[in-house]
Order: C-alpha cells, then structure tokens, then sequence
C-alpha cells in the first residue's frame, strides 16, 4: 500500500502545531524545533512526491479519497499533477525558511508557530485538494491565522488596520468564489463537489459567462489583482517576518492557482469571454505596482508593491489562454514566491538589526552583511528576470505568450522590466552599499539559521534559471490539458 504522501505534507504542520499547543510556553527552544521539525518533513516530503511524479503519465498522480460528507457529495479528496507539485515545493521551501528566519522571536512564540503551521497547513491542504468543498475549507484556514499573526505580532503603526483590511477582502473575495462554486455544484446536477468530475461537465455557455467573473476575481482578490490589491502591500508591511515570507511567497500564488484550477479550467467558455477584458488589468498591475515601488521611502513597501507588480505576470499568462503562456505563469507563481520569501527574509534581517526599514537612513550594511547582501542580489536578478535566474524562465514564457494572444499588452507591459531594475538597484545601492554609518558599526549581521534559510531559496532560483526543464516540463504536463479544454470549448 502506497504511503498518503499528500496528507503527510499537510498534516505534518498541523502535527507540531498540536504538540507546540502542548508544550509549556517557557520551553522555547523545544516549541522552535518542533515547528523546524515538522516543517523539514513537509519539506523534504514535498520534494519526494515533486521528484516521483511520472510525467510519461501525466494527470493527477498520489490521488486519495475518502467520503466525507457522503450525502452532500464532499470528498476528502486530493492529487497532484504539473500545476499544483511546483506550489507544493514553493511551500515547502518557504515556510521551512519562515521558522528559520524566525528562530529569534520570543514574543509567545508557542502562539506564534501554533498560527504559523495552522496557516500552512491550510496552504498545502488547498494546494491538493480536488474537491471543491474540501479546498474551501483549507482556503479559509489559510486566510484566518494571517489575521492574528499580523494583529499581535505585525508593526504597531499598522497591525490592526491591515490585519483588518486583509480578512475583510479576502472574506468577501473567497465569499464571491463560493457563490460561484456553488452555483457550478447545483448546475452540473451530479451531487459532488469533486473537481475532476465536475471538469468533465459541458456547462452552458450562458451559465459560464455569468458564473466565471465571481469566480476568478473573486480567488484573484487573494493574487493582488488590481484594484482590488491595496491590502496586500499594507499586508505585507505590517506582517512579521515570516508571516510576510508565506503571505506574499504562498498565499497570493494560492488565489491564483484557484482562479486557474476552479475558474479557467471548469469554465473555459467563461475564460474565453471574460479573460480578453481582464487582461487590461494584468497591465496595470504591472506597471502600476511597479511604479509604487520605485516610490517609495520603506523597504518593505517597495517589496510589497514589487509583489503586487509580479503577480500581473501570472495573471496575464493565464489571461493568454495558450501553453506557453499559461506554463509561464506557473514558473512565475513558483520563481516569485521564492524570490519574494527570500526578500523579505533579508528585510526582517535588516530591520531586526537596525531596527528601521527608512531606506535614507540605512546604507552600506554590505560590509556587515555580506550573505544577506548577496542573497538579496540573487532575489534581485530574478526580481529584474535576469538570464540564469528562474525569474528569466517565466517572464519569457509569459510575454510569448501574451505576444501571440495580445501584441500590444506584450508591448505596453515591457517597461515593467526596466522599472523593476530601477527600484532594485536602487535599493541595492541606497540600503547595501556606500558608506556605512556610524550607528550600524557594531550591527552583529545574519545568523546561522538565517544564513540556512537565504542560501536555500537564493539557491532554488539558480537552479530553476540554470536548468528550467526540471520544472517546466512537468508544468506544460499539467497545463496542457487546460489549454485544450480552452481550444475545444465553444461559445
């Protein structure tokens, strides 16, 4: 009997967060390295089923399923093919890299990691679901922790205004998506909510057009798509380190990847009526959250909207309706969200040392953080899609993409490439290099753990850039037949 490898990878965070619950609050180091613990096996089994998965095969492979809610159809339910293996990788990198970089909190660590794992738990759980019902249920675990890890832990200044904001849009973002799903339940008239099944159903064209906008804004609300994007940087700013490492690494790809699981792929009629206006947005998050970027004074701001810039990407690869677009926003889900946990690593760092994120005031921190400066670089390369980088691989595909659908989108979101070099090295050279001040001269620098957690998410961005069929083949697997449903699906 094959081992639920799937549960393993969901339930294992779940696991040290009930053992956490359990320990005396004073013994910190054992609460830490249960959540490392944990964490590694999700990790390392995360990368077992990514590297065991038969591409000859293709489709959803590590499949379980076991009746739930037997007379409402609700499955527990879950698989894996060529979209969801990369996100299940991406968490699994980033949230074992979230418990390294905060191996310094003790502010109630035992309350901070028990949220911690209950929020990726939900992530990986949404990630392999095939059941709609089911994906609901980890979604909206996903989305609740954020709340209190940004309330209690987040920047003063703004932890209750953002952690408001962002559980009221994503609430109302995920309670449109319901609707939708809702409505694909009762029309395909089967009694289940399992995804494999109801993909196979010809909805009428009429019900498509109408039930694919709620559908796909709604799970897009998560991926930052303008205008409905202001809580993600306000998020991002006031989150703790690691909660800012999982929301704009994990949790924005999780609303994306639904869009294209639950929208495109069970309502391609939809998709071809609605996606050729969306696309407009896609430019405008582009350019737009790129342009904030170059703007501002707060170095985590800058990464915020440098998110919000990037997530255009993927939603204008999707909104391009063919393979090479589509596999390219798949790498740019997997190659941002590691990109974006290794930058806000390096921004907590800095600002756990010099306790501000005021690029003015900071300046030459290379000389007392060579490593953190160096993976910051790396980050900085893919950020700009530089050639060996995996940032290089996905936005390739996706203005090739985007090209053959829409030549002008193509053409009017090329300068988002230019404006991210501009507030990239702008931020390397106000923040890393020069002088150093004065006030920074006895700063102790990175620690081991931190130094662990840089190197492997800097590291997974030159593979991927070095050597991108080890993960684009997979992808187009997974991609494709979306693709042809898109191709064969008549208005």
């Amino acid at each position: 009997m094959d081992l639920p490898y799937l549960s393993i990878i969901i339930f294992s965070p779940l696991v040290g967060a009930l053992i956490i619950a359990l320990l005396p609050k004073e013994k910190h180091l054992a609460i830490k390295m249960t959540a490392l613990i944990c964490t590694f096996i999700a990790m390392a089994m995360s990368f077992w089923v990514y590297f065991s998965y038969d591409q000859t095969l293709g489709g959803f492979q590590f499949e379980e399923q076991i009746n739930w809610i037997a007379p409402l159809g609700v499955s527990y339910h879950l698989g894996a093919d060529g979209i969801n293996l990369p996100m299940l990788l991406l968490t699994g990198l980033v949230i074992f890299g979230g418990v390294l970089v905060s191996w310094t909190v003790d502010s109630h660590p035992k309350e901070f990691f028990v949220l911690l794992l209950l929020l990726v738990t939900g992530v990986f759980g949404a990630f392999s679901s095939l059941d709609l019902f089911l994906l609901f249920v980890f979604y909206e675990l996903a989305v609740l922790p954020m709340f209190l890890l940004i309330g209690v832990w987040g920047w003063r200044e703004l932890r209750e205004y953002a952690s408001m904001k962002l559980t009221l849009y994503l609430l109302v973002g995920s309670a449109c998506a319901l609707i939708g799903a809702l409505a694909i339940y009762f029309a395909a008239g089967l009694g289940t909510f399992d995804i494999v099944r109801l993909s196979e159903v010809q909805f009428d064209p009429d019900f498509q057009r109408l039930f694919f906008l709620p559908i796909f804004v709604g799970f897009s609300v998560l991926a930052g798509m303008w205008p409905l994007h202001s809580w993600s940087p306000d998020g991002h700013v006031a989150a703790p380190a690691a909660a800012s490492m999982l929301h704009a690494g994990v949790l924005m790809k999780m609303g994306a990847y639904s869009a294209l699981r639950v929208g495109v792929n069970i309502l391609p009629v939809g998709a071809q009526q609605w996606l050729p206006w969306l696309v407009g947005l896609t430019l405008v998050n582009v350019i737009y959250g790129a342009m904030v970027a170059l703007a501002q004074t707060d170095f985590k701001y800058v990464i915020g909207f440098s998110s919000v810039s990037h997530m255009g990407f993927v939603t204008m690869g999707v909104a391009s309706m063919n393979a090479i677009g589509m596999s390219g926003a798949v790498m740019q889900m997997f190659s941002h969200g590691v990109m974006t946990g290794l930058f806000f690593a390096v921004v907590g760092l800095v600002y756990r040392t010099t306790h501000t994120r005021h690029i003015p005031s900071l300046g030459g921190l290379a000389r007392k953080m060579p490593f953190a400066t160096a993976a910051f670089v790396v980050g900085g390369l893919a950020s700009m899609g530089v050639p060996g980088s995996s940032g290089f691989v996905a936005e390739f595909h996706v203005f090739v993409g985007t090209w053959r659908a829409y030549p002008l989108i193509a053409i009017l979101a090329a300068p988002g490439i230019f404006i991210t070099a501009a507030y990239v090295l702008r931020v390397v050279q106000m923040v890393f290099l020069g002088k150093l001040k004065p006030e920074y001269e006895e700063l102790p620098g990175s620690n081991n753990f931190e130094k662990v957690a840089l190197f492997m998410l800097a590291a997974v961005l030159i593979l991927v850039g070095i050597y991108p069929s080890i993960m684009m083949d997979l992808i187009k697997t997974g991609v494709a037949p979306i693709v042809a449903k898109l191709g064969s699906a008549t208005p």
